[in-house]
C-alpha cells in the first residue's frame, strides 16, 4: 500500500496544488477512526505515523497488558500478549504493528470514505483560503470543456475546476477548449461537501477591474471610475474623473491610438465601450452620458426625484435613444437620472403652441 498511498498524495499535490503536509493530519485522523472502528479500540490506543520523505507508513494498536481483561478496547491479557511478544509483562504496554495489507483492507472496508472526506476537506479549506482574497477581483482561467446541452463551461483556475454558467457568459460569445479568459470572482460559497467559486463574465465590475489592469492612471488612483452601466455583450458606459487638471481621464482610458480600450474590447468579445467624463454638474454629466449622440440642452425637471428632459437634434434622436432604447437606458443607469429625450423640432412646435395659447387667452380677455 505504501507506494500507492504516497503516489496518490504526490498526484494530489501536483494536480490540485495542495501541499501534502497540510492534509496529512486529516488523513491520519481518518485512518485512526477507521482502525478504531475495525478493531474496537479507544482513541488513545491507535498510533498513526506517516513519513512522506522516507515513504514510511506505520499504524499500530497499543494496549495495556493485564492479568485479567476488563476492557477489551484498551487491555490485552498477558497470555495473548506473550504470543505476540515474549518479553511482555503485566503493567507494561504492548504495541501491535499492523502491516500495510491490513491497513488497505481497513481503509477499503470502513475508512475509505473517511479518508476521501479528509482529502476533500483539505481541498475545500485550501480553496477558501486561496480565493478569499480574490473576491471581487479578476482572475485568469482556462476553458477545459463546454457542456453541449447546457452551454455551461468548466474552467480551470489555479488547478481548480470551476463552473462558468451559461448565464454568466457574455451573450454571443463562443468559448472553446484551451481558451484563456478573464473572469470576475463574485463570491465563494462554503457548502457542506465542497467549496464553490462563483465567477462571471457579465458582471459590470469585470469591466472596472479590466480598466484597472490596463490603465496605470486608474490603478495609481490618479483617475477614478465613478460609475459603470453595462449590457454584457452589447455596450458598456464607464464614467471617469480626475482631480488633476493635467490628466485627461477619458484620454488615459482610451490610450495611445486607442490601444488600452481596444484590449478591453477584445477581452469582452467585441463589446462596445463608451468612456465618458464624469461631472459634478448633472447637466454636463447627462450630456456626456448620452454619447455618442449630440445634446443641445438638458433640463433638470426634478432634482430630488432625479428626472430630466434632454433635447437633441432631430437627426440624432435615434442615436441618442439607441437600438431598443439601449443608449438611453445605459445613460440613465450611469447617471441615476430618468431621462426623457425629445427632438428639437418637437420642442419648437410646443413653444409655438404655447405662444398661440397665450395670445388666444389675451384676445379672450380683451
Amino acid at each position: 500500500m505504501n507506494n500507492e498511498f504516497f503516489d496518490a498524495l504526490s498526484m494530489l499535490e501536483t494536480e490540485k496544488g495542495i501541499a501534502v503536509d497540510s492534509i496529512l493530519e486529516n488523513i491520519k485522523n481518518a485512518i485512526a477512526v477507521a482502525v478504531k472502528k475495525y478493531y474496537n479500540v479507544g482513541d488513545e490506543n491507535v498510533i498513526v505515523e506517516i513519513d512522506t520523505e522516507d515513504k514510511k507508513f506505520k499504524v499500530a494498536i497499543v494496549k495495556d497488558i493485564v492479568e485479567e481483561v476488563e476492557d477489551e478496547t484498551c487491555q490485552i491479557s498477558l497470555d495473548e500478549a506473550l504470543t505476540k511478544n515474549k518479553r511482555s509483562k503485566v503493567g507494561t504496554k504492548l504495541t501491535m504493528k499492523l502491516d500495510t495489507k491490513q491497513i488497505g483492507r481497513i481503509a477499503a472496508q470502513s475508512g475509505k470514505n473517511l479518508i476521501h472526506q479528509a482529502i476533500n476537506d483539505a481541498v475545500k479549506t485550501q480553496m477558501m483560503e486561496q480565493y478569499q482574497s480574490k473576491i471581487n477581483e479578476v482572475v485568469v482561467a482556462v476553458v477545459n470543456k463546454i457542456e453541449p446541452r447546457t452551454g455551461n463551461a468548466t474552467i480551470d483556475i489555479d488547478k481548480n475546476e470551476v463552473i462558468l454558467f451559461k448565464n454568466e457568459q457574455i451573450p454571443g460569445e463562443k468559448l472553446v477548449e484551451g481558451q484563456r479568459i478573464k473572469v470576475y470572482v463574485n463570491d465563494i460559497l462554503n457548502l457542506e461537501r465542497r467549496c464553490s467559486i462563483r465567477v462571471s463574465r457579465t458582471h459590470k465590475d469585470l469591466v472596472k477591474r479590466l480598466f484597472e489592469q490596463e490603465v496605470p492612471e486608474i490603478f495609481d488612483g490618479d483617475v477614478e471610475v465613478k460609475s459603470i452601466s453595462r449590457e454584457a455583450g452589447s455596450r458598456t458606459k464607464i464614467a471617469v474623473y480626475s482631480k488633476d487638471e493635467n490628466i485627461d481621464p477619458v484620454g488615459a482610458c482610451i490610450g495611445p491610438k486607442g490601444m488600452r480600450v481596444a484590449n478591453i474590447v477584445s477581452e469582452l468579445n467585441g463589446e462596445k465601450i463608451d468612456v465618458v467624463r464624469y461631472s459634478e454638474d448633472p447637466k454636463q454629466f447627462i450630456s456626456q452620458a448620452l454619447s455618442p449622440s449630440q445634446v443641445l440642452d438638458v433640463e433638470i425637471l426634478d432634482k430630488e426625484g432625479r428626472s430630466c428632459r434632454v433635447i437633441v437634434p432631430d437627426d440624432q434622436l435615434s442615436l441618442a435613444i439607441g437600438n431598443r432604447g439601449q443608449n438611453a437606458k445605459l445613460a440613465a443607469r450611469l447617471t441615476g437620472y430618468k431621462i426623457d429625450i425629445k427632438p428639437a423640432s418637437a420642442v419648437k412646435t410646443n413653444d409655438v403652441e404655447e405662444v398661440e395659447e397665450i395670445q388666444q387667452e389675451e384676445v379672450t380677455e380683451e
